[in-house]
């Protein structure tokens, strides 16, 4: 995966979390919502199946920002 793909990825993973929250979502929750959605956008950009970029994203091994993050 090139960096401008890994970057869409984390950015897609991080609003989505982002979203959970404010909708009230725990942090388990949250990271879920976001694997799926990286995972959706991985698919489209490069063809591969959902399985196989849900686990690509897993690799990556994102994990919802806590408040010292920002």
């Amino acid at each position: 995966m090139d960096d401008s793909t890994r970057s869409m990825i984390e950015d897609a993973y991080h609003e989505t979390v982002e979203e959970s929250f404010e909708r009230g979502l725990s942090p388990l929750k949250a990271h879920m919502e976001g694997v799926v959605a990286a995972a959706m956008l991985l698919s489209a950009m490069v063809g591969v199946e959902d399985e196989d970029a849900r686990k690509q994203v897993m690799d990556l091994g994102l994990r919802p920002r806590s408040e010292d993050d920002d």
